[in-house]
């Protein structure tokens, strides 16, 4: 790889980290190997823009994959966290913070009467299935084609042939038996969830209701009330992942939007404010099944941690009202129809764009996106040039087609224009 003087402090970093890190990074897409380039090290950030090694600037839509909903280093946030740092890191003991985290989760989010924290979202996908099956008796899990939730080796499973066909390992060290539990299916397709959960007991249909780890795929109409219908109809419990959309397509998450209430949520990310932190959590009479309430049992070192706290009840608070999701509605609108405008202009015409408050994903393709089959049939070469395109004129997006842009509270119109800008540039250079 050549070395430029842009990039040439990330580069020998990133050398230097290949000697002691798989892969040179502590998260895959970190690497940027799906668009063809080494991964750019960041040495600082502020509001809705970050700075390499390098001391060169970026627009970031990434946002560190969500939980930045008021972008970097916000004063209140550093503050919280400053004060709570001050006071002692960890203690491995309950704190008032915590109480009161708690309760305002439990005030914005219609199906959470009662949470547990943990330190990450995998550890909350666990527990929350852990829950489910002890609660049913039952063992096998329904998910979709292409939803992450977490590296729980049971989750870790693709879709075989068929319309619902148990999983198969797709990570080595992934036992068969393990994944022979999960059950896969894809997203939207309503025939293929009937004849699922039909022929199989399921312990928990788990869902993202905005799936975004295939890039931003909106649900069908009708698609979440049926799951919820066909939970109800099999005695199966509907799990919701909100751990992207929990707190940032609105208050209560995508289960306030569309009314669908599941009997668990899985969240983080924006419930940790930019630290360590994700929650699940249910009704009481479910939730009083874990211990030392119940007998499902789940514990943690740094579950609530006190900084991590402090850093929610900051970001949460700085959501009161209607005027941040306002906001943060009309960013995302004005950011969806500018790059559409700068494909158009560079004559690039198999675009489609997917946005819901706060999300957004340019997919590669000529017509809409509604699965994962759909989203890995995307034009990937094109997109990594554009992606690269983006970064060689200051702006950071998501670098795979499979993930989600985040814009946040921090994002100005000043930088819309740059971005599209930008994009209709990386647009025009694309190879046709």
């Amino acid at each position: 790889m050549a070395v430029s003087l842009r990039d040439a402090r990330s580069i020998e970093l990133y050398d230097r980290a290949l000697n002691y890190l798989p892969g040179g990074v502590n998260s895959p897409v970190r690497a940027m190997r799906s668009i063809g380039r080494a991964p750019i090290f960041v040495q600082r950030a502020e509001g809705a823009e970050l700075v390499d090694v390098d001391n060169n600037r970026y627009i970031d839509w990434v946002c560190s994959w969500g939980p930045l909903i008021h972008g970097h280093a916000h004063p209140a946030i550093v503050e919280a966290v400053t004060r709570a740092a001050r006071a002692g890191t960890s203690f491995g003991a309950p704190t008032a913070a915590e109480v009161e985290l708690a309760e305002e989760v439990s005030r914005r989010v219609p199906g959470v009467e009662m949470l547990r924290m943990t330190s990450s979202g995998t550890e909350a996908s666990m527990s929350a299935i852990r829950l489910a099956r002890a609660a049913t008796g039952r063992t096998r899990i329904l998910k979709f084609a292409g939803a992450y939730h977490g590296h729980v080796d049971g989750l870790l499973a693709e879709a075989g042939s068929g319309l619902a066909t148990q999983g198969i390992p797709s990570s080595p060290g992934v036992l068969d038996a393990v994944a022979a539990e999960t059950i896969v299916i894809p997203f939207n397709d309503a025939d293929a969830l009937r004849e699922a959960t039909e022929r199989h007991e399921l312990a928990a249909i788990l869902a993202e209701p905005y799936p975004a780890n295939m890039g931003l795929v909106p649900p069908a109409e009708g698609f979440l009330e049926l799951l919820r219908e066909r939970a109800d109809e099999t005695g199966a419990l509907l799990v919701f992942d909100e751990v992207i959309s929990g707190f940032r397509v609105a208050p209560g998450g995508a289960q306030e939007i569309t009314g669908v209430i599941p009997d668990l949520t899985v969240m983080g990310k924006v419930i940790g404010g930019g630290l360590p932190a994700a929650a699940y959590g249910g009704p009481r009479e479910l939730m009083r099944r874990i211990a030392p309430a119940g007998d499902v049992y789940q514990a943690g070192t740094l579950s609530g941690n006190p900084l991590a706290v402090a850093a929610g009840l900051a970001t949460l608070a700085l959501l009161d009202g209607e005027q941040p999701y306002v906001k943060l509605a009309a960013t995302t609108t004005a950011l969806a129809e500018g790059l559409a405008a700068a494909a158009a202009s560079a004559g690039y015409e198999d675009i489609q764009i997917a946005s819901a408050p706060g999300l957004l994903t340019v997919f590669f393709s000529a017509t809409p996106v509604t699965d994962y089959a759909q989203a890995q049939a995307c034009d990937l070469e094109a997109f990594a040039a554009w992606c690269r395109g983006l970064l060689g004129r200051g702006v950071y997006a998501p670098a795979s087609q499979f993930e989600a842009w985040f814009p946040s509270l921090a994002h100005t119109p000043e930088h819309i224009e740059r971005t599209v800008t930008a994009a209709a540039a990386a647009f025009a250079e694309i190879p046709r």
